[in-house]
């Protein structure tokens, strides 16, 4: 029988002054908040029973409280859990914290609960919400509030200050017996902690040389001493030693300007470069003779104004006065999964999800449901379903908190008549006037501006007649209820799976389905018409209609017919979406589709990988509205431009981009083994035209995912810039297997900045990773 070895268990006085110990440490960390005297901070501090709700019938009461660190939440679970951190969860891993009835969960037993006490957490991610009722209507304000206060001082932390409280958490979780001390056996597992590995000899020599006081612990500014030599930064060192002045060993303005002026290649004054030692110079002293220090250098490295993306393309900038063809548009496949298209839970919860990444078209398949309630789900499969009705009020609140500009509602409408009806009426009666049901300023000449339909949503869907005809009737007063018949498309057709085809075909007596007028007429802009060819479409399409096409079909049409699909999109505007045998919900590259125009490139935006890196790349610029202007090649009706055979043309800006992958910092662990370290590598990848499409890698750094270091330089030839996206991916290497994905960051070419950067990594779900960053050094030269 193996022997256990036990940990003496603690005296109740002992176990006092531990806790009052954590107490002292959260308090610490709550002033690094700026929240040390905040009550709701106290609050969750204590912590509070609450009842989880996971379902109508399952409700339990659990403690919850948030640790010392003020950044992560302690959760009561009745499982056998593998480890203690599965108990927990980071305030970075939040998206939002709703009052009230706000989710799923909450609005079907709203009536339990009153709706001052819930509240529902909202995680980043797949990772499902925690729907959670407060024993009072105080206690769950404590809650609401404290956990937005932390999240708002998380997100306001410059560079180095989450660093620090990275590091500091490191140090507070390698403290096994909470002592604020750290043996040489404790630094050895904070190596392990951040990423990095030592052998035994390194790990030594740099505890000795910290422990000053020869008591072979580190404490107070022994341990800050060990923090200074563990991130010392030999690469800043160097730019440093370049620029500043030999004697004073700090930056002058005028070090700093000709920085900024010869390596950053910005056209800025030396009043720019003052007004950048006032705000990110650390030492006061310093910072009134107007000099900058390496600490404050790199303070500003790390900042805003040093971001490859340029900062002027954060706001919108582009002109949205032009027609809506003429724009790329943020556009969501099967929006209400979130899962995969056969089993996974549909959900409203994915279209607040798709609007806060600034998508402006989502899709709604639309069948009839019970009651007289017409329902959302993936037709013919086991996805679960949600009432339309429901939808409709979560695009109402939700579409425009990121961007004013227009929402286009995707429908595949499979309903009866009467619930047609019923799906009318509440898209008019829950949207009111954000529903566009006339032209805008009585335009029928070619589609309206983002500009013009700032805060409409549009539907697209199947119309009986002409728009013209629309304006007559509405003209004339009410008009009797007709019913047209009208070619359906169904997107579940295509499905590649045995048992949704033979419901398919057993369903479809008829290739025509009945459409009710009250849907019809609202209908203006989005008109969904079969596809019969580019020749036709151009001599006999008007300009509101619309066709959608599947990958397969898209792609062909790239290949066979490039120049048609971009005349085309100059006046029409065209849905792509993913095709049937997806059922994973994987999706397909856009590039090539957005190269000869294609406005509206769904993807399914549940389903993360570097699809939607692109995507998500692509769609930061203009400030995250959800509309890209597209070039001028792909705007005008006489353009020859084609992706495949790029020639001679106003397209043709020829460029030379240098890369240099200089370091990395602060890499997240992949791999949940204890012991695993990363071995980094990063690839470099540009997307475009496919003449312009290329790749290179740096060699993996062994065991070092805490500070490693390339130096490796790369050159790229791009012809069309316009159309170029870069991407910088950071993988662990593995001999055996594939790499694993560790972080990523995508920028448009147009948008991409001269000079140093730290890039700040994303992970899977596109989200900012804490502390991670690639730092590189970018050169563009016009060839």
């Amino acid at each position: 029988m193996q022997c256990v070895r036990r940990e003496p268990r603690r005296t109740v006085s002992e176990e006092k002054v531990l806790e009052e110990e954590s107490y002292k440490v959260a308090v610490a960390n709550g002033t690094k908040l700026g929240l040390h005297q905040d009550a709701d901070l106290q609050h969750l501090l204590k912590g509070s029973k609450m009842c989880k709700i996971k379902s109508s019938k399952w409700k339990k009461q659990r403690l919850y409280k948030l640790q010392d660190d003020c950044k992560t939440v302690w959760h009561e679970s009745s499982k056998i859990l593998k480890s203690p951190d599965s108990q927990t969860f980071s305030i970075e891993d939040i998206e939002d914290v709703r009052g009230g009835h706000q989710t799923e969960k909450f609005q079907k037993c709203a009536k339990e609960f009153p709706e001052n006490q819930c509240f529902s957490i909202i995680f980043k991610g797949k990772k499902h919400n925690l729907d959670l009722v407060a024993n009072s209507e105080k206690e769950a304000v404590h809650w609401i509030s404290g956990m937005k206060k932390i999240m708002n001082s998380s997100n306001s932390m410059n560079q180095k200050e989450k660093l620090e409280y990275w590091i500091y958490s490191c140090f507070r979780k390698a403290d096994k017996n909470k002592d604020n001390k750290m043996s040489l056996e404790e630094v050895k597992e904070f190596f392990k902690l951040v990423n990095i590995e030592v052998n035994d000899l390194y790990a030594k020599k740099l505890f000795e040389k910290c422990d000053k006081s020869k008591s072979n612990t580190l404490e107070d500014i022994e341990i800050a001493e060990f923090y200074k030599l563990l991130t010392e930064r030999e690469e800043i060192d160097v730019i440093f030693g370049q620029f500043s002045d030999k004697k004073l060993h700090m930056m002058t303005v005028s070090d700093l300007h000709r920085f900024i002026v010869e390596e950053q290649r910005q056209e800025e004054d030396e009043e720019y470069a003052a007004a950048l030692i006032e705000k990110y110079e650390l030492n006061e002293f310093a910072k009134k003779e107007k000099h900058m220090t390496k600490d404050g250098f790199l303070m500003y490295l790390l900042s805003p104004e040093c971001d490859l993306f340029n900062p002027a393309h954060k706001e919108v900038y582009m002109d949205m006065n032009q027609p809506l063809s003429h724009y790329y548009i943020s556009s969501s496949h099967n929006t209400y999964l979130m899962e995969d298209q056969l089993k996974g839970p549909s959900s409203t919860e994915a279209y607040i999800r798709a609007l806060g990444k600034g998508c402006r078209c989502v899709e709604m398949d639309c069948w009839d449901g019970p009651n007289g309630e017409p329902i959302i789900y993936h037709g013919y499969t086991l996805t679960s379903k949600i009432l339309f009705k429901d939808v409709i009020q979560v695009i109402k609140d939700h579409a425009f908190k990121v961007s004013p500009y227009p929402v286009i509602l995707s429908m595949e409408n499979h309903c009866s008549l009467e619930q047609q009806k019923v799906l009318a009426k509440h898209l008019k009666n829950i949207l009111g006037d954000m529903l566009l049901t006339i032209p805008v300023n009585g335009n029928l000449s070619e589609l309206p501006s983002p500009e013009q339909l700032k805060g409409k949503i549009l539907v697209k869907g199947k119309k009986k007649g002409k728009l013209e005809n629309h304006i007559i009737n509405n003209n004339v007063g009410d008009v009797q209820e007709e019913i047209y018949d009208v070619s359906d498309e169904d997107e579940a057709a295509e499905i590649d799976d045995e048992a949704v085809r033979n419901k398919v075909q057993n369903s479809k007596k008829s290739k025509n389905v009945a459409l009710a007028k009250a849907l019809s007429d609202i209908v203006i802009y989005c008109k969904s018409v079969h596809f019969q060819g580019f020749k036709q479409l151009v001599e006999q399409l008007a300009f509101y209609e619309m066709s959608s096409f599947s990958e397969t079909k898209a792609f062909k049409l790239v290949e066979e017919s490039a120049p048609g699909f971009i005349l085309h999109n100059t006046r029409q505007l065209s849905r792509t979406y993913p095709a049937g045998l997806r059922t994973d919900s994987s999706n397909y590259n856009p590039i090539s589709l957005w190269n000869v125009g294609c406005q509206i490139v769904a993807l399914n935006f549940q389903t993360s990988g570097a699809e939607m890196d692109l995507y998500q790349g692509k769609f930061q610029d203009n400030g995250h509205a959800g509309y890209v202007l597209k070039p001028s090649f792909l705007r005008e009706r006489n353009s020859s431009f084609d992706p495949r055979s790029v020639s001679k043309g106003k397209w043709m800006r020829p460029k030379t981009l240098h890369v240099m992958v200089i370091s990395a910092q602060q890499l997240p662990k992949v791999n949940s083994k204890k012991n695993s370290i990363l071995d980094p590598l990063v690839v470099v990848e540009v997307h475009g035209v496919t003449r312009d499409c290329d790749k290179r890698s740096t060699e993996h750094v062994t065991n070092n995912g805490f500070n490693p270091q390339w130096n490796e330089r790369f050159q790229f030839g791009i012809d069309v810039p316009e159309l170029a996206l870069l991407r910088f991916v950071v993988l662990d290497h593995d001999s055996s297997s594939r790499n694993d994905f560790v972080g990523q960051y995508t920028v448009p070419f147009t948008s991409t900045r001269k000079g140093y950067h730290h890039i700040h990594l994303l992970n899977k779900q596109g989200h900012r990773i804490p502390s991670a960053t690639l730092f590189v050094h970018i050169m563009i030269v016009d060839q």
